[in-house]
């Protein structure tokens, strides 16, 4: 069998002081981790949004995309509200993260340093959007939420 590795993009990064660049835990994970650059506690039901002292350059026709991290969801169920959060080509900003703290009874605690999200560098493409008086037929058609089945409680 032939693997197929994607050639890597090049994304330039400016970071604050003691900030790591953003770097991937396991060879052929698909997010790089983003770090807190501040300390913060998020109650319990509260969102909060956290720098992360990274500031990047795309380049045309890719995006980068923020996710949550799986284990903090698992074990904190700290998510990220817009998940996943767009970081477009051209934006030249400190990527913030808007993080939600879901445990009903405790606040979390985290430090600078901290790894908070992740960050999944994309290829995308522009659409051209044509309008037209119909659209053509498809399998699926006009069916959506739950039309592919799944849990059904009754």
């Amino acid at each position: 069998m032939t693997t197929h590795e994607a050639e890597p993009v090049e994304v330039l990064v400016v970071r604050s002081a003691d900030i790591p660049l953003p770097g991937y835990a396991h060879p052929g994970d698909a997010g790089a981790d983003l770090v807190t650059r501040v300390d913060v506690t998020i109650g319990p039901g509260e969102r909060v949004t956290v720098p992360t002292g990274v500031r990047i350059a795309l380049p045309p026709g890719y995006a980068a995309f923020v996710h949550p991290r799986s284990g903090l969801a698992r074990r904190h169920g700290l998510t990220v509200v817009n998940a996943p959060g767009t970081v477009d080509a051209g934006y030249r900003g400190e990527i913030e993260v808007t993080l939600l703290n879901t445990d009903r009874t405790e606040p979390l605690a985290l430090w600078a340093g901290d790894r908070i999200a992740q960050l999944v560098v994309q290829q995308v493409a522009q659409a051209l959007f044509v309008e037209v008086p119909e659209l053509p037929g498809s399998s699926r058609g006009e069916r959506g939420f739950g039309s592919s089945g799944g849990w059904d409680p009754s």
